[in-house]
């Protein structure tokens, strides 16, 4: 019988490793259980290794501060000291990525506050970005209030 709890309880931690990523908060932010809010592909530590020529999962669970409305994602790598915008992702609508908590029901892109919504998409990791480490900024911001609804960042490495 005990061998069994063991196995269990093994396998749960196991679960609980895969589908999080060790990321970070965000400068003048505070998301209490903000790792377990994001899942970054198979990356569970950084560096996130995001290889040139790939999609890479990317699902974040969020719960508004306020009632916001037509997110847009603020997404950069900081490359000495610069942030340098994730081309065709940063400034864009975030709107058809995000799902009610059953993660199958579209939202309208209005947003209530408290309530837990989902964010999926992929990273599309281009061929011209340069092989290199770097620190992801990614955000999901109202429009209008330019509060963020999450934001994160995490170390990662872009390799060929």
């Amino acid at each position: 019988m005990m061998h069994w709890s063991i196995v269990i309880a093994t396998i749960i931690c196991a679960v609980n490793f895969v589908v999080t990523t060790n990321v970070q908060q965000c400068p003048n932010a505070k998301i209490e259980g903000l790792e377990k809010k994001v899942q970054i592909g198979n990356c569970n530590k950084p560096p996130c290794r995001l290889r040139k020529n790939t999609k890479v999962p990317l699902i974040l669970k969020f719960q508004p501060a306020a009632e916001m409305k037509n997110l847009t994602q603020t997404v950069n790598a900081n490359i000495l000291g610069i942030a340098f915008p994730f081309i065709g992702v940063d400034g864009t609508s975030a709107c058809d990525k995000v799902y009610e908590e059953d993660e199958k029901t579209k939202n309208n892109c209005q947003f209530e506050k408290g309530k837990t919504y989902v964010f999926k998409d992929a990273i599309d990791v281009l061929q011209v970005y340069p092989t290199l480490k770097t620190v992801v900024h990614w955000s999901l911001t109202d429009s209008t209030t330019k509060k963020d609804a999450i934001c994160f960042e995490v170390p990662a490495r872009i390799t060929n």
